[in-house]
């Protein structure tokens, strides 16, 4: 979105501005905003979390089944996914501009979410209440994300996922992610033992670039082929 040049003269560092011209600088800013906090798919909205989704987030995170491959413990209560909530969707909101909750169009009620990592990760996680399993809404939503990120200056994105969850593999590979490595970590805070696959999409051209943390601080190697 590109906003007309007499707009910007018209921004709160220009003393000498009028009522109007201040009004339509902030409903430009409010259209930016909505533009990079909302998408809209064939069957899907993607939005901001809001601190009226506790309940909704806690159906999806407190499901021991949709936990096994998170790394975190299941949500016990709704006291508890209030206060998670506050601190991974609202508080955080200004560093974490591509964290959205995945609805479905006819309620607009979170049933999941996707996610990228403000660091240098670019780590892209996304999760789903079970019932709504295998139906392609991970795979749909996490491609709208990245048409999104492909308008931003992030370079690329990376995934991993537990070999023991293929099913994740497939939604990377779905999107047009490439497999670059694995590697083993005693995963926190669960400590247990796991083997990551990780891949990665570069949105800028360098095809040639591999993110190398994983591969410098944990056992590594190259599977010759994935499932």
């Amino acid at each position: 979105m590109i906003i007309p040049y007499d707009v910007w003269c018209g921004c709160p560092t220009n003393h000498h501005i009028s009522s109007n011209r201040i009004e339509l600088f902030s409903t430009f800013v409010l259209l930016i905003v909505q533009h990079m906090t909302y998408i809209e798919t064939e069957r899907l909205i993607l939005r901001p979390f809001t601190e009226d989704d506790a309940e909704a987030l806690f159906a999806i995170l407190s499901d021991k089944e949709v936990n096994t491959f998170l790394p975190m413990f299941p949500l016990k209560d709704i006291e508890e996914a209030k206060v998670y909530l506050q601190n991974k969707y609202i508080a955080n909101r200004p560093n974490n501009a591509f964290y959205y909750a995945i609805c479905l169009k006819e309620g607009n009620i979170p049933i999941g979410y996707v996610h990228v990592s403000s660091d240098g990760s670019h780590d892209l996680g996304y999760g789903l209440r079970k019932e709504f399993w295998h139906k392609g809404i991970c795979t749909e939503a996490c491609r709208a994300v990245i048409g999104r990120l492909k308008q931003s200056e992030i370079p690329y994105i990376s995934a991993t996922h537990d070999v023991n969850n293929p099913r994740s593999g497939k939604v990377m590979q779905a999107i047009g992610m490439k497999y670059r490595y694995s590697y083993e970590e005693l995963w926190q805070p669960k400590n247990i033992q796991v083997t990551f696959r990780m891949y990665q999409l570069n949105l800028d051209g360098q095809e040639d670039r591999v993110y190398k943390k994983y591969w410098n601080e944990y056992p590594h190697f190259i599977e010759e082929t994935v499932d």
